[in-house]
């Protein structure tokens, strides 16, 4: 099969290109720019790449088109010449779902969250489907071929604080907001972090959706079918997953030696080693093998799904602690391929047993990597994404 590759640099995209390939199809390349800086309607209509699109697609006369993460764009495009689009989402939230030309029927589009699936489908909106996120095993197994790396960290996490340039909506937002909403936030971020099952962020109240609209009027794109209370909720969100992750690396630092990698190179916390950023493809890798227990705490926009950073950890063959997700329970055994935690307290505990006996730790770690290396691979998933192609 002829495939034409959107390549934009994401996560993932070179261990994709070459599933494609081992997997017997041929390949072209289609160069697309994506940035922070470009304003979404790029991603929606552009003239300039909706044509250089279609020059391609008569050039190369592919069978489907593929792209990591949806763009309307491009989907535009091959609803107009009558050929295959098929996306594979990493992002959550990612907003560009939520605009109508989703509903195009030249459109096949996958998703690693399960809840997220199944609130478009209760919208009627059925070509969009769930599939898990994949790594590739031969790459990472390769890395220490000739001899395991030795173990250099005890707890370890690799991952963003959301603190960051350009993640400072929330602080923007309560800084213009009157008393009564300001509180009600906190508030609201409070409980949250204690009550795990129900989101809070889900039901804010309309007086306060409308302080924070004026407060910083975040809308919708033109034609997004995305509402008021999904975007603010989603910004509430990414602040509680700060909140969060800095709280734990903390808590656990009181009682084990914890090593962060994150971009804020100076941020400061209590017992914790910040070694700064780590490269996704070379440097990341090599810290999940050489970590006796490697965390994963979840974006809280991620509301079932296994977030990719799981994927990398088992398929590095590193030993997985993870908070629960519900996804998992579809492609794993808890304490038989990974462990997560139930709260605070219960993470503490299982740090403390996992680092006490080393065996059934490793027994684990192997587990995790055995069953990603049989049946979640990028070359599974393309199995998958063309099985009815």
């Amino acid at each position: 099969m002829k495939i034409l590759f959107v390549e934009w640099g994401s996560y993932g995209s070179r261990d994709t290109r070459e599933a494609f390939l081992k997997e017997g199809h041929d390949l072209c390349l289609f160069p697309f720019e994506v940035s922070s800086a470009y304003p979404y309607g790029k991603y929606i209509e552009d003239p300039e790449t909706e044509e250089r699109l279609k020059t391609v697609l008569h050039e190369s006369v592919p069978d489907i088109v593929f792209s990591i993460n949806y763009f309307p764009v491009i989907s535009r495009v091959c609803q107009k010449e009558m050929i295959r689009y098929i996306s594979w989402n990493y992002d959550c939230p990612h907003r560009l779902l939520y605009s109508p030309t989703v509903l195009n029927s030249c459109n096949r589009v996958y998703v690693f969250d399960k809840a997220v699936c199944q609130e478009f489908h209760h919208e009627g909106i059925t070509n969009i489907q769930y599939m898990p996120l994949a790594v590739n095993t031969d790459r990472l197994d390769q890395m220490d071929a000739s001899s395991p790396l030795p173990y250099s960290y005890d707890v370890s996490f690799v991952g963003s604080l959301y603190l960051e340039k350009g993640d400072d909506t929330f602080d923007r937002i309560e800084h213009s907001l009157p008393d009564y909403a300001r509180g009600y936030l906190r508030a609201l971020c409070t409980v949250q972090l204690e009550i795990q099952g129900y989101d809070f962020t889900e039901s804010i109240s309309a007086p306060v959706l409308d302080d924070m609209y004026r407060a910083y009027p975040l809308v919708s794109e033109p034609l997004f079918r995305e509402s008021r209370e999904h975007i603010y909720g989603d910004i509430i969100k990414q602040r509680l997953t700060a909140i969060e992750r800095i709280n734990l690396l903390e808590l656990i630092a009181r009682d084990c030696s914890v090593d962060l990698f994150t971009h804020i190179v100076d941020f400061p916390l209590q017992n914790v080693c910040n070694h700064g950023p780590v490269s996704y493809d070379t440097e990341m890798p090599k810290v999940f093998k050489q970590s006796r227990i490697n965390l994963n705490i979840t974006l809280r926009n991620i509301k079932s799904g296994i977030p990719l950073r799981a994927f990398d950890i088992m398929g590095c063959g590193g030993f997985l602690l993870s908070n629960y997700q519900a996804d998992f329970l579809d492609c794993f055994v808890p304490g038989e391929d990974f462990v997560y935690y139930e709260n605070p307290e219960d993470l503490k505990k299982k740090i403390r047993y996992y680092l006490t006996y080393e065996e059934e730790r490793k027994a684990v770690a192997r587990n995790g990597h055995d069953k990603v290396a049989s049946g979640h691979t990028y070359r599974h998933r393309i199995r998958e994404l063309l099985h009815d192609v």
